[in-house]
């Protein structure tokens, strides 16, 4: 059982050599230039930053870490964090954790008292208490800057500590998911994105996207329109005249399609790029030349690394574009994120796939295009540690389901797999969360797939009606759906992998789902006539009591189909559900989940029985909350 973490930096030259390992306490570490990587460690209470010069020697790199040098201290009590670092302006951006004052000198005082306050009790006067695990308390999130400058080969932190969104209720990163892919810096300005101020945070998902000098002193220029939904992923380009950025069209809807829109900072003028483009992409930055965009996105369950060139600007407001291509993919499989442009024509990106964590991979050649690209991984994290496992790579599978639209799936082999070798095993079908989610061909240290085909089983996973990564359409198509078209599809999907695989014993067959995916199970026991002829279901965090959930803006789910579409006495869960099971010698095991009801169920089964012993308790007597597992 790992109880602690250690970080650890790994530096690698791009040109093939390496690696050099350090260890790494500290919470943060960044680049300042191309030759001195800083950190920030912490003791008692106060955060320190220190840097560490790099020396290169022939093909190999050493850091020397020996001589770490001192710059500068923060305010204490504050926990500074998501550095980003301006070589031009010499600028240090962070944020931190503050009071309603904003003012990093008086936060120590101000938690002292609070935690001194004579009491647990949360207490607010709005309607956004807490957002998925995280309870929101009487400090937000807040960009600082403060000057860092080398002179003489010396580095040195300033005193002074800016506050560019004095005056205003702009709070970013936004919590609790937020770090720092919500802002960009250059020379002079920062540009971010944060919650519309206007509306209640609880009703709206929608975020603003604002300019404002580096130091502050101004009001921030509002650049988006002001009725769109959630944005993501500001950026500005080389030249500090255009800023990019992911925008979803609906406000409060969280699986909206993200449109690239550009602002002309010269002409004051917004467009979007790739209007006809219904992929949602990810992490978008410019080119170093700033003529091209370069992201990620989703596509049919692969997360591919994308470019788009950048068109010129619209002579006015709204004009349609003359040239407006659709992004071209540079990958076509796995799972990248994180894609850095570097120069000379290359882009840096992590990839896993279903058979490998993520590992660090290199694009080259995007400046000879008369040239084909070059392709290179960079690290090798877990490569040999993996080898000879036998991990599947997986197989694709397509198949007609409902209104006969195509669906995509993944099917795993069990290991020890021969092929004509006439023998039958046990499958498990895994049924993914969001809904508006997917199944990707990524590694995962949660729910793997090859952990359940390393113990002899089949493992399906197909990414039904609400899926993402195949077009807005079809996630949209869930909405006030839930129980309907993505059952048609599951229900297909099961017969065409019996079919297609009669390798499966179907006598020895359990599905497993989390949050939709613990709905969809809980939906698949009150519904027998759909015949999967599962003899075991795990429920993970799955919806127990759906009329009980209250959606106060436009979600998936409309209040008034609740009744129609999710009628809680068809789930046939008030008695038990299935969380805990034995299935040919694997286990698979969860404590008891909170949300509207605690539950656990011990299952004791052989390949052919199931018997269930149910303990679910309603909230309500202290006594029943936490029963025995």
């Amino acid at each position: 059982m790992i109880s602690r973490s250690d970080k650890t930096i790994h530096l690698f030259s791009l040109s093939g050599h390496g690696p050099t390992t350090t260890k790494l306490e500290g919470s943060s570490a960044f680049w300042l230039d191309s030759r001195t990587l800083a950190r920030i460690t912490e003791k008692d209470g106060t955060q320190t930053l220190e840097t560490f010069d790099i020396s290169s020697g022939g093909d190999s790199l050493e850091f020397s870490f020996s001589t770490a040098n001192l710059v500068g201290s923060f305010p204490k009590g504050i926990s500074a964090d998501n550095f980003q670092y301006t070589q031009e302006g010499e600028m240090l951006v962070f944020s931190a954790l503050v009071y309603p004052d904003y003012d990093l000198q008086t936060v120590a005082d101000q938690n002292k008292a609070y935690e001194e306050r004579g009491t647990t009790a949360y207490v607010f006067d709005d309607t956004f208490v807490r957002h998925w695990d995280t309870w929101r308390g009487p400090k937000k999130s807040r960009l600082f800057s403060v000057s860092l400058t080398k002179g003489k080969g010396i580095w040195e932190l300033g005193s002074e500590f800016f506050r560019p969104l004095l005056d205003t209720e702009h709070f970013t990163p936004v919590e609790p998911f937020g770090g720092t892919e919500d802002f960009s810096i250059n020379r002079t300005h920062i540009l971010y994105t944060t919650k519309d101020p206007s509306v209640p945070e609880s009703l709206h998902t929608r975020q603003n996207v604002y300019l404002v000098p580096i130091k502050g002193g101004e009001k921030p220029k509002h650049l988006t329109s002001g009725t769109q939904g959630a944005t993501h992923s500001p950026a500005l380009n080389p030249g500090g005249d255009k800023a990019v950025w992911l925008e979803m069209k609906r406000d409060g809807y969280e699986s909206d399609h993200s449109s690239i829109v550009i602002y002309d900072l010269q002409k004051d003028i917004r467009f979007v790029v790739a209007k006809n483009w219904d992929r949602s992409p990810d992490g978008i930055a410019f080119s170093h030349d700033g003529s091209n965009l370069v992201f990620t996105a989703g596509d049919h369950g692969h997360i591919k690394v994308f470019t788009v060139s950048v068109p010129p600007t619209p002579s006015v407001q709204g004009e349609e574009l003359q040239e407006d291509p659709d992004p071209v993919s540079l990958t076509e499989f796995h799972a990248a994120t994180g894609a850095r442009v570097l120069p000379g024509g290359r882009i840096l990106y992590t990839a896993s796939s279903l058979v490998s964590p993520n590992n660090a991979h290199l694009i080259s050649g995007l400046d000879k295009p008369d040239q084909p690209l070059e392709f290179r991984r960079v690290t090798d994290f877990g490569i040999s540690e993996l080898e000879g496992k036998g991990l599947d790579p997986g197989e694709e599978i397509w198949f007609a389901g409902a209104q006969d639209i195509q669906v995509h799936g993944f099917v795993l082999k069990p290991k020890g797999w021969v092929e004509g070798k006439k023998k039958k095993y046990p499958a498990v079908f895994l049924i993914h969360g969001g809904p508006q989610g997917a199944w990707e061909d990524s590694w995962s240290t949660r729910w793997n797939p090859n952990v359940f085909s390393q113990q002899g089983y089949f493992t399906v996973f197909i990414n039904p009606t609400g899926s993402t990564t195949y077009g807005q359409n079809f996630t949209d198509a869930i909405t006030e759906d839930w129980g309907g078209k993505p059952f048609v599809d599951l229900q297909l999907g099961w017969k065409y992998i019996l079919d297609a695989y009669p390798e499966i014993d179907p006598q020895r067959t359990a599905a497993a789902g989390a949050s939709w995916g613990g709905f969809a199970i809980n939906w698949i026991q009150g519904h027998p006539e759909y015949n999967f002829g599962f003899k075991a279901l795990v429920c993970h965090d799955g919806v127990r009591n759906a009329s009980g959930l209250t959606f106060p803006f436009s979600s998936t789910i409309s209040r008034s189909s609740i009744h129609t579409t999710m009628d809680s006495q068809r789930m046939n869960c008030t008695s038990y559900v299935l969380v805990c099971y034995r299935l040919n010698h694997s286990n698979f095991m969860h404590p008891p989940v909170q949300s509207r009801f605690w539950w656990t169920t011990l299952v004791e089964q052989d390949a052919r029985q199931v018997q269930s012993v149910p303990i679910c308790r309603q909230l309500g007597n202290p006594a029943t909350r936490h029963p025995q597992r």
